[in-house]
């Protein structure tokens, strides 16, 4: 097998393997009622919260499809909705407690992966490697538009 067959085949496989490990990692019994989706939707309105078009955005979604997942995490206590006092079309959107810690319990497993990935690498080996992962997160933001 040759080097693009090797990357090719890494690829395809960690991008599963990824995604079954984070959903066993972060669906604890704890956090049994959210998906592996509802836990990035937490991470995406983030500790500091946000507008539900910017959280879209940031899952690159419509508005439309988050509020059914929001009204779902909303029920479940996971976070809260605020209008804005200015323009009552606005909604904002916060974690509450439940929430934060759903968040900080995802963070954690995202610390692992990423300690696990850099432990034993050299200093210039963290550089290429932080290149190349740089390189193949722009080819897929290009990639969809």
């Amino acid at each position: 097998m040759d080097n693009r067959e090797i990357i090719n085949d890494v690829l395809v496989h960690l991008f599963n393997e990824i995604w079954q490990l984070e959903e066993e990692a972060i669906i604890t019994d704890e956090y049994k009622d959210i998906t592996n989706n509802d836990m990035h939707i937490i991470e995406a309105v983030g500790l500091d919260g946000g507008n539900m078009s910017a959280i879209a955005g940031k899952l690159n979604i419509t508005v439309g499809s988050l509020t059914t997942s929001m009204n779902s995490l909303v029920k479940k206590g996971y976070v809260e909705r605020e209008r804005s006092e200015r323009d009552r079309r606005v909604v904002y959107i916060h974690l509450t407690s439940k929430g934060r810690r759903a968040y900080r319990h995802h963070q954690e497993f995202h610390n692992q992966m990423t300690d696990a990935v850099l432990e034993g690498l050299e200093e210039d080996e963290v550089q290429v490697l932080g290149k190349t992962l740089h390189s193949l997160s722009t080819f897929f933001r290009q990639y969809k538009k």
